[in-house]
């Protein structure tokens, strides 16, 4: 995959509890949308006996229809989610379009049809979600980023490239190694030397190695340029990751979710709400039992509008997410579904001991309040069990850090959990450089938190 197509293919995920509601465009886009998939795509033929029809109510029509899984779209192959007006091999041969496979584990890699056009336009009516954004982000403005080269550059396992090898038009990849533990002092000087001679406008960043990054730049009292807005994508952004950035950043800081297969979903509004990007895509929303956090916890599916050649219906992305209560956001934006929070991935959901979820947020704001805490991770080792590995500001005693972490963790699985931590240099990503702060070890079935008489 050249510089180019690598960058592109970056992933970077209603008040009533119900499905999105498209208040601008009274479901026309909803409409258009799962008609066209169930009249002619091949993907959604065997669809077509579960719909109510065109007389129902497009919410319930939307309910009847199951949810496309990432198993699915393997299963089925990209030329079966092309419109019959478009001819494939002639899109991929004048460069209109082209296939690309997301990163990840075996069960997270899937292959979609890449549209450029369509991912951009997406991108831009993002911005228009935060205030600051809107006004900064233009797609034409010197943007620098820092993520693993995996998801987004050139990787370099072996030495180091130089600037100019990591120069792709307006863009200045700022990372060519997988794994930021191994991350030297130069190698980080470099960074904030660059970020200076480069001064980029926008710097789109992966949330957990542009916390490291910053404790560096505070820790050595190091000057670094500004930008003026900072966007965090590719992973779960931990409430440490935040501070941490805040501390070495004045700039304007959202979270924008989305994936590969759907564009651009939610952004991060000024409030600190995530807004819907309704112009792009429909929302489903399906509640946890009330036992697990529901009502207003539970996973999203998503349909995306307007991409001329992947129609994707109710794709189940992997995550959960939280309502905002009140339903409505102080920034005045009021269409499609409001967020309080992305609660984290499905597959990072761990259990109490007597069988209750928690995600992955419950667990990061418990160890968001242990002060001198770098970097964690938390494993579920048995029904009962969690051991959490963590990383200790240089100033902080290991000791104390170690017990407020297992009190931490108590607070949210109970006086009955067995805790145990240790204490370490540093922490590993995952391939493709992405930290899961929260990790399962045991069999959970995730189908067991959802409300059944919503799913």
């Amino acid at each position: 995959m050249s510089a180019a197509e690598n960058h592109v293919s970056r992933a970077g995920k209603a008040s009533d509890r119900g499905p999105a509601r498209e208040k601008h465009l009274p479901g026309s886009r909803s409409l258009d949308t799962l008609e066209t998939a169930l009249a002619s795509i091949p993907a959604y033929r065997s669809w077509q006996k579960l719909d109510p029809g065109p007389g129902s109510d497009i919410d319930l029509r939307y309910s009847r229809m199951p949810a496309l899984t990432k198993a699915d779209m393997r299963a089925q192959g990209v030329r079966a989610f092309v419109p019959p007006n478009k001819d494939f091999d002639k899109g991929i041969a004048s460069g209109e379009i082209e296939c690309v496979k997301t990163s990840g584990t075996t069960d997270e890699q899937v292959t979609n049809i890449w549209c450029q056009k369509w991912w951009n336009a997406s991108e831009c009516a993002s911005w228009q979600l935060h205030s600051s954004a809107a006004q900064s982000l233009t797609g034409s403005q010197p943007e620098a980023i820092l993520t693993s080269p995996l998801c987004a550059g050139m990787p370099c396992e072996t030495g180091y490239l130089p600037f100019e090898k990591r120069t792709l038009g307006r863009f200045l990849f700022l990372n060519e190694k997988v794994n930021p533990a191994e991350w030297t002092r130069e190698h980080m000087d470099r960074m904030v030397d660059e970020l200076n001679r480069f001064q980029p406008q926008s710097l789109e960043a992966n949330p957990s190695f542009l916390a490291r990054l910053s404790r560096h730049i505070v820790r050595t009292n190091k000057r670094v340029f500004q930008p003026r807005m900072i966007v965090l994508t590719y992973e779960y952004p931990s409430l440490l990751h935040y501070r941490f950035i805040r501390e070495a950043f004045a700039a304007p800081l959202a979270s924008s979710y989305g994936c590969t297969e759907c564009g651009y979903v939610f952004m991060e509004c000024e409030a600190g709400r995530l807004h819907q990007n309704t112009e792009f895509c429909r929302v489903d929303f399906l509640p946890f039992a009330e036992e697990h956090g529901g009502p207003g916890v539970g996973r999203i599916l998503v349909t995306t509008f307007q991409n001329p050649w992947h129609i994707v219906v109710r794709f189940d992305v992997g995550d959960l997410v939280r309502l905002e209560p009140q339903g409505i956001c102080p920034c005045g934006r009021n269409g499609g579904i409001t967020l309080a929070a992305i609660e984290g991935r499905v597959k990072n959901v761990t259990i109490t001991p007597d069988g209750k979820a928690v995600t992955q947020r419950q667990i990061d704001g418990a160890m968001s309040g242990v002060a001198g805490l770098d970097e964690y991770q938390v494993l579920q080792t048995s029904h009962a069990e969690y051991a959490a590995s963590i990383v200790c500001n240089p100033s902080s005693a290991p000791s104390t850090c170690e017990k407020q972490v297992g009190e931490a963790l108590r607070s949210v699985y109970g006086n009955s959990a067995k805790v145990s931590v240790k204490t370490g240099r540093a922490l590993s990503a995952d391939l493709p450089g992405k930290y899961r702060l929260v990790k399962p070890l045991i069999a959970i079935d995730p189908s067991s938190f959802f409300d059944c008489r919503r799913v």
